[in-house]
């Protein structure tokens, strides 16, 4: 009790400490407690973090912030309106497709399931079989409770997703236009004992930004090059298929290990043990294997270097929080926690400062 109490008294004798945990917690808090009902602004922070990365070269050749801003939100309202009525259709189509193909794929399965106690006897029995097909069978079923309960609830949230259509797009233009402005006056409501927190403030600014911009960068590559290879060998569902492989990176190691899986087993369904399955395979490998030892190190060097067990608790932990926007941010929040652990003054620094204040 006594080691806690030696602790409290230095750590809240310095103002500077006092304003950074005060400024974590209540961001913690307002997250927690409003997550949901900011998310269209946690969205528009996250896409003005990304055309801010478009914006800046434009002022850099001479144009107005003003011109500048405009033009990038055009093209990212251009962009946004291919997503809504070009992507969008199509992925919801082959959903569709792959619906209806289940029954068919999981007959498939039980065939082939049903001839391993006739080749390995001694390591299956045929009642085993029958209880690994009918937990399939219920969780197929599952699956299409779960995409017919999605599909009417999205038809009863039409109108918040018309109204989040609107905010997004505003909000977003305003992040960008008064940036400036907007910074100043969260820079007037801080004290001024914030020497700390302003050190810790920069760091983490600058690493989730080349953050989000690196992944964006990474999603698209990663997803352009899986729906090439997905068309050429005719992979049904390509788009799909290629637009889950490109999101899985957004989670580090767990997001690839898990999208191979429906990957493989569409194209194992459609071909079987064949040579277009093993190329495709491989191809796909490939692409998993340059993403990783190549474009990963190229896109994020300046990003704060994080060991694959701390990268993982943080999926973890902020996943559990804040779900998709948690796993998301998961790196740059470990960044955060990083650079506070980075910032904190020494024991002896903050008895230095105690012992100073106690003479003055």
């Amino acid at each position: 009790m006594q080691l806690f109490i030696q602790w409290f008294r230095r750590t809240f004798s310095d103002p500077q400490l006092v304003v950074l945990i005060t400024l974590l917690l209540g961001g913690f808090l307002v997250v927690i407690t409003m997550g949901d009902m900011l998310l269209p602004v946690l969205a528009a922070l996250v896409i003005a973090y990304l055309l801010e990365g478009l914006v800046v070269p434009l002022q850099r050749i001479g144009l107005p912030r003003m011109v500048a801003v405009v033009i990038v939100f055009i093209l990212f309202l251009i962009a946004l309106g291919l997503i809504l009525f070009g992507l969008m259709p199509l992925l919801s189509r082959q959903v569709s497709q792959l619906v209806q193909q289940l029954p068919n794929m999981v007959a498939k399965g039980q065939q082939v399931l049903m001839m391993l106690p006739q080749k390995y006897p001694e390591l299956i029995t045929e009642e085993q079989v029958r209880e690994v097909i009918a937990a399939l069978g219920g969780e197929v079923g599952n699956i299409g409770q779960a995409v017919l309960s999605w599909s009417l609830s999205s038809v009863v949230g039409i109108i918040t997703v018309l109204v989040y259509l609107v905010l997004l797009p505003l909000l977003v233009f305003f992040f960008l236009k008064d940036k400036d402005q907007i910074i100043a006056w969260i820079g007037h409501l801080l004290p001024e004992d914030r020497k700390i927190a302003v050190h810790v403030w920069r760091e983490v600014d600058k690493q989730i930004s080349n953050y989000i911009r690196g992944k964006f960068i990474e999603i698209v590559i990663v997803w352009s090059a899986t729906y090439i290879a997905f068309a050429l060998f005719g992979l049904q569902y390509a788009m799909l298929l290629s637009v889950l492989v490109g999101l899985s990176v957004v989670i580090p190691y767990i997001g690839a290990t898990v999208v191979t899986i429906p990957v493989l087993l569409v194209a194992w369904f459609q071909w079987g043990w064949s040579s277009e399955f093993g190329w495709l395979a491989a191809v796909y490998f490939i692409i998993q294997a340059i993403d990783g030892n190549v474009l990963v190190p190229l896109l994020f060097s300046e990003v704060v270097s994080l060991h694959p067990i701390a990268i993982i608790v943080a999926i973890l932990v902020f996943g559990g929080f804040w779900g998709f926007w948690g796993v998301f941010f998961a790196i740059p929040l470990a960044t955060l926690v990083n650079a506070v652990i980075r910032a904190w003054p020494t024991r002896r620094e903050l008895d230095e400062k105690l012992a100073a204040q106690a003479q003055g």
